[in-house]
């Protein structure tokens, strides 16, 4: 198995927030999700961020599609993984 990072966008502040705490209760997750403000290009209102909660999966046990629904309830989605080219 390997470790996988997943990474949640949601709208605004309270909703990272929120997911990030319900993570721990819904999906096992033991270490602390970061969040990251994630402005758009060219916006410096803050009103224009979105929010990204990154969850580092060790083991790779997450599902990413419940991941997504679970985002979804917040209006937000979960990122599609890059490839890597390591």
């Amino acid at each position: 198995m390997s470790d996988a990072r997943h990474v949640l966008v949601l709208p605004d502040r309270d909703s990272a927030e929120e997911v990030a705490g319900e993570l721990a209760d819904r999906f096992g997750v033991l270490e602390e999700p970061e969040l990251v403000r994630d402005a758009l290009a060219g916006e410096d209102d803050a009103e224009d961020a979105q929010w990204l909660v990154v969850v580092e999966d060790a083991g790779a046990r997450l599902d990413p599609a419940a991941l997504d629904a679970f985002a979804a309830e917040y209006e937000g989605w979960l990122e599609a993984p890059s490839a890597s080219q390591d």
